[in-house]
């Protein structure tokens, strides 16, 4: 027994904080972290791959598994890669940077089908799984950013990305997973700070004016939004002039905007939102298809995939050229999906609970001349009950596509689908763990799976976009 063993055997841990072992990384987990054993003790490291051999101090120990810092990289993995971002490390954006990406691209599917057995129950689920889709230039796909704002121990500005599991801001006047017109945008409001006076915003003491710097890019258009969030209820006209006057030298700038948040809350964006140039919207395309996006409306961050992971759905909703099928869209944000789905469906019903997206929804439809789709504002789970009660049972759908947030979908929402009987459901998810829950729930309620797809959104992330073609087993 080593004397770490000894000084812990009272506490029944192996080791103890500060103890330094030398660890072989042999998997990776689900937030990214290696994984390695020393004597059958489970080791969470950061910022290692599979391969490693590396040196770390224990931070944290608990009886069968303990954190550890890494201190020294003994023996570099063949899937290690030096990360493009001096501060990938530090910062707590792209937790796997540092892995090859035809590695996380296998992270990612594999997680989506440790799930879909471990928690969803399904038997060999890789029979049902397609390719991932991955992309071919995982570098500055990102057309949203919002950078946190605050004062720095010398009253300069820091402006960046929160570091991983704290509020301490990493300054970084660029990205590489984000729109690269945000370096001139960080450097043009820091100069209007300075030039103006303008505090950021102190979360201890919630003093100060502004909180976050938000962007959207558009990927085609190029148009470009700023909306600053400012702790405040108002701004003053000398300012607000001064701040459009700095923005307006952006190329291609189509809105500039300020946000109202004066709450004391991890919560980026309030709910008011006053436009000082432009239309208060950007424009941007998915496929054939325009869309206007507000500030407050949720619309995927990056563009090329989500043309594929849109093509994904339409494949998995429609077999063939069959124009007469009856389609409702859960969690429909802006429209993105209802109307990629209108172009092959007789009718598309959308469901979201933020009024600003059902507006939006509703100005995109208009936009692009589609008329076979309606939309209804609220939650899903209490709209598509209401609905389905209120018509004695009468609605029905072929087809449902659910696209809901990470907690997944309210089994009340689950029950009505199952008692709309469609044919077909197609389930899109930005979480494996919810999405492997409502799986295991609608297989025992009359459903199949037929196939799975899961889609790079989030390059050099731990997160991952999959679709799911369930059919009725009816049918």
């Amino acid at each position: 027994m080593s004397k770490s063993q000894q000084k812990n055997k009272e506490s029944n841990t192996p080791y103890k904080k500060d103890d330094e072992l030398l660890v072989n990384i042999e998997d990776i987990s689900v937030n990214g972290e290696g994984i390695g054993h020393v004597d059958g003790y489970t080791i969470f490291v950061k910022d290692t791959v599979p391969g490693d051999l590396v040196k770390v101090k224990i931070i944290k120990a608990k009886k069968t598994y303990g954190y550890g810092r890494l201190m020294e990289i003994e023996k570099e993995s063949e899937d290690r890669v030096k990360p493009l971002c001096a501060v990938a490390r530090q910062c707590g954006g792209c937790q796997i940077q540092h892995l090859s990406y035809e590695k996380q691209l296998l992270f990612k599917q594999n997680h989506v089908k440790n799930c879909l057995e471990r928690i969803g129950g399904i038997e060999d689920a890789e029979k049902y799984m397609e390719p991932i889709i991955g992309m071919e230039n995982p570098y500055f796909y990102r057309n949203k950013a919002q950078f946190p704002v605050a004062e720095g121990k010398d009253g300069s500005v820091n402006v960046g990305f929160y570091a991983g599991r704290s509020h301490s801001i990493i300054p970084a006047d660029n990205c590489y997973i984000q729109a690269k017109e945000n370096g001139e945008i960080i450097k043009l409001v820091k100069e209007w700070m300075n030039e103006n006076r303008v505090k950021a915003y102190d979360e201890k003491y919630q003093s100060g004016i502004v909180r976050h710097i938000m962007t959207r890019v558009g990927f085609v258009t190029k148009e470009v939004m700023v909306c600053i969030v400012i702790n405040s209820t108002n701004l003053n006209d000398k300012l607000s002039k001064a701040l459009v006057d700095k923005l307006s030298k952006v190329n291609n700038i189509a809105s500039i905007m300020l946000n109202f948040n004066t709450d004391n809350t991890n919560v980026i964006l309030g709910q008011k939102v006053q436009v000082l140039y432009g239309n208060g919207y950007l424009s941007d395309y998915i496929g054939d298809i325009q869309y206007h996006i507000s500030p407050l409306s949720f619309y995927q961050v990056n563009p090329v995939q989500t043309k594929k992971l849109y093509d994904t759905v339409l494949e998995y909703a429609f077999d063939d050229d069959n124009k007469d099928k009856v389609v409702w869209d859960l969690y429909c944000g802006i429209g993105t999906i209802s109307l990629f789905l209108a172009k092959k469906a007789k009718m598309v019903y959308g469901v979201e609970i933020v009024p600003e997206a059902i507006d939006d929804a509703r100005n995109n439809a208009k936009l692009n001349d589609i008329y076979n789709v309606q939309f209804f504002c609220g939650a899903a789970e209490e709209v598509v009950p209401s609905k389905y009660e209120m018509s004695g049972g009468a609605i029905s759908a072929d087809i449902v596509v659910v696209d809901p947030p990470r907690k997944g979908c309210d089994e009340k929402l689950l029950s009505t689908i199952a008692l709309m009987k469609p044919e077909r459901i197609v389930y899109v998810s930005c979480d494996p763990s919810s999405l492997a829950r409502d799986l295991k729930w609608l297989l025992a309620n009359g459903y199949e799976i037929k196939k799975v797809r899961t889609c790079d959104q989030f390059c050099h992330t731990i997160h991952v976009e999959s679709v799911v073609k369930l059919e009725s087993v009816n049918n």
